[in-house]
């Protein structure tokens, strides 16, 4: 039945390519082309519009209060930002946190991070993380833009938000005029990949998108091959003005590189392994991830509204790695005390083989009202969330441990030891159902109360699958020592905020925000959690603001100072590890971000955050900093264009110092990384890129996957593509 399910997904993915295939034709048709979208086209500042993450009454980023920053699918193309991650960490407040073990998507966001405390979407619907891992979506070409609302989104969202939200939007039907897309690259590590899209009317009443894209590289370390496959298709159905129907479905395939870090040699990294994978030959990792969804937005009246979302993701991962590396030091041991062996050598272990079957499937919709309040204007919102989500987790259930040493350079990397292949080991299922309300009442045109409440409840059900002589011959509950089977969870989250502009294009806010993340994953909720007797971790922020824009537009301004507060949390160092339960952990921080058109052709971005996390009450660890949050970031891009056919862009990211481990006793440097790359028009619609990324070639850890073990981030590397948009 999987099986059948996926192929007939494939081919409702395959429609997508088909259809840009035949792109020739249809961009004949084409006779309003922006001729200056390629290389001069004016930014569009953001602040004055529309947004869903940070609200669903349809508010600007100006009447929203809370800190919402946006990345342009156009921005992300141009740069050349290959990977979601790559385009999210843009955003203010912003680093990455992924590593292989959560499939590379997860991020950390105003002291906090992990895919349960930063919460992630697609287009508006929440993507819940299994067993710490999310995979989609896996391509950044066919993204319209990304919304990050930083702080507390439980309101809005569920549990799991108390850092903050990413929702990754993707290009939608022109109803208005045809488009066509496409990119075709070649770089350094032998990389290349191919790109198109196509969209427009088809009849008044009808429009599509569909969109194509793959990309292969062999990666910066030994056996590093990687490729991806993203394909999606959208159909818009809008036989009025006021009334649409889409249906749109999105299919990931990814192999991402089988290369779980680099060991530090004596507490360093020495660049001479910097190529070296100490992953087996035949590791495996595989990302597959399909999604169907159809939604309805209707404006019956002037002032009532509705919108609705039904959904399918089916998740598909593997891996099969030897994933645990260190330095045998001259004592015989590792640093971190996870080996032992000949001084000099490499210690390899752990050798995990798992698959997730993953289902989730649900609705999410809302009516909105606008009305007079007290003779005020008033919009109020109530919506509905249900959602269910089944997981089959197999493990290869090794009887023989494996490990063994190896040299620095010149190895056989060997094979992964399986002694009876990857069986079934438990099942989940999970259901949740939520009621949530949001409220705007302009007090004044120029003073509002925006405020919202949310109700959740979640049902989760765990059974380990029982074997007899070797087959499945039933299930039973895996909860609290195996005597339950299901756990509930619910909570309650509310949020209220003020919004002064005494200008058209400034706005002064202040917000007060709750909200809840779950143990450990909620979907794979752990039978270790039966000790503790709190099953949410509740949080507050306090969080005040200024944002505008001047110089007629030309320039927009953020300026937000908050205090985060987890309180009764757990925390795990490792996916699937132990589980302590943390008193409070806070964060408190400034950020900021400007954006301007400084004339003569010259254009600035920039955005940092400066912020103090700390584990307030932790059984001796109290004032120390917790793994994986750097305490100050920044991005920067100076842009130049000649007004015709030439410009030019250098990218700056810093990420602070961050640490391993609750102690604080390994720590991984700041780093910064500059990128630059060129434009230059052949025509008003074709354009050549020259990009080069990382500059000055500097080693830096990306992420890690172990006190000692440093995911090196790309070395210096040149990449050429031609670009087309019509």
């Amino acid at each position: 039945m999987k099986q059948s399910l996926w192929h007939r997904a494939y081919g409702i993915s395959v429609l997508a390519l088909a259809a840009v295939l035949s792109t020739p034709a249809i961009a004949q048709q084409n006779t309003e082309a922006d001729d200056s979208i390629l290389v001069t086209a004016q930014r569009q500042q953001v602040l004055a519009t529309e947004t869903p993450t940070g609200s669903r009454l349809g508010l600007s980023l100006l009447e929203t209060p809370a800190t919402v920053n946006v990345v342009t699918g156009d921005d992300l193309r141009a740069r050349g930002d290959l990977a979601i991650v790559d385009a999210v960490s843009r955003a203010a407040g912003v680093t990455n946190d992924g590593n292989p073990g959560n499939a590379g998507l997860s991020f950390s966001m105003r002291g906090f991070n992990g895919q349960g405390s930063v919460m992630q979407l697609y287009d508006g619907v929440r993507l819940f993380p299994n067993n710490g891992s999310i995979s989609f979506p896996s391509d950044p070409w066919n993204v319209e833009r990304i919304e990050v609302l930083s702080g507390p989104a439980s309101v809005l969202y569920g549990q799991g938000a108390l850092g903050g939200v990413v929702n990754v939007i993707p290009r939608s039907p022109n109803t208005e005029r045809f488009e066509l897309d496409a990119e075709a690259g070649f770089g350094s590590q032998d990389s290349w990949r191919l790109a198109g899209g196509i969209g427009g009317p088809i009849s008044r009443s009808l429009a599509f998108r569909a969109d194509a894209s793959y990309r292969q590289s062999d990666g910066f370390v030994d056996r590093g091959e990687n490729d991806n496959l993203a394909l999606s298709g959208a159909l818009r159905f809008a036989p009025t003005d006021n009334f649409s129907l889409t249906l749109r479905n999105d299919f990931g395939n990814a192999n991402p590189m089988q290369y779980f870090g680099t060991p530090l040699i004596d507490g360093e990294l020495d660049s001479s392994i910097r190529r070296e994978n100490y992953n087996v030959a035949d590791a495996t990792m595989r990302f597959r991830d399909n999604r169907l969804s159809m939604t309805v937005a209707w404006e019956v009246s002037d002032a009532v509204s509705i919108a609705n979302t039904t959904y399918w993701l089916a998740s598909n991962r593997k891996w099969r790695n030897l994933e645990t590396y260190c330095y045998i030091g001259a004592s015989g041991d590792c640093a971190n005390g996870i080996g032992s062996g000949t001084p000099g050598r490499i210690y390899r272990a752990d050798n995990f083989g798992i698959i997730h079957n993953v289902d989730q499937y649900g609705n999410q919709g809302h009516v909105a009202l606008d009305h007079r309040l007290g003779g005020m204007a008033n919009t109020f919102l109530v919506g509905l969330d249900v959602s269910r989500v089944t997981l089959n987790y197999s493990h290869q259930f090794a009887s023989v441990y494996q490990e063994d040493e190896v040299p620095l350079t010149g190895f056989d990397p060997g094979l992964f030891l399986d002694t009876v292949g990857l069986l079934p080991r438990y099942h989940t299922r999970t259901t949740t159902w939520a009621i949530y309300a949001e409220d705007r009442l302009a007090i004044s045109d120029q003073f509002s109360l925006v405020g919202g409440i949310r109700h959740e409840e979640n049902k989760t059900g765990r059974w380990n699958w029982v074997y007899t002589n070797g087959v499945i011959t039933g299930d039973a509950p895996a909860l609290n020592g195996g005597t339950e089977a299901f756990k509930k969870l619910d909570s309650t989250t509310w949020r209220v905020g003020a919004v002064y502009q005494p200008s058209e294009n400034l706005s002064i806010y202040a917000q007060y925000a709750t909200g809840v993340d779950p143990l450990g994953t909620l979907t794979t909720f752990a039978t270790s959690a039966a000790q503790f007797q709190l099953t949410y971790a509740n949080g507050y922020q306090y969080e005040a603001g200024v944002k505008g824009l001047f110089m007629d537009g030309r320039g927009s301004f953020t300026l937000a100072a908050y205090r985060l507060v987890k309180e009764n949390l757990f925390t795990q160092t490792v996916v699937g590890g132990a589980i302590d339960q943390v008193g409070q952990r806070s964060a408190q921080g400034i950020e900021a971000t400007v954006d301007l058109d400084l004339g003569a052709g010259f254009g600035l971005t920039a955005n940092g955050t400066v912020l103090d996390a700390n584990f307030d009450e932790f059984a001796g660890f109290e004032d120390n900093t917790p793994p994986g949050v750097p305490e100050q970031a920044a991005n920067v891009e100076l842009r130049w264009a000649d007004g015709g056919r030439f410009s030019t862009r250098a990218n700056l990211r810093h990420v602070g110092r961050r640490f391993t481990d609750n102690a604080n006793a390994f720590r991984v440097p700041a780093y910064t990384v500059v990128d630059l790359g060129a434009t230059y028009a052949l025509t008003p619609n074709v354009a050549l890129d020259v990009r080069l990324y990382n500059l000055f070639d500097t080693d830096y850890a990306f992420s890690t996957y172990a006190n000692e073990q440093w995911i090196l981030g790309r070395p210096r590397s040149f990449d050429v593509a031609v670009r087309a948009s019509f």
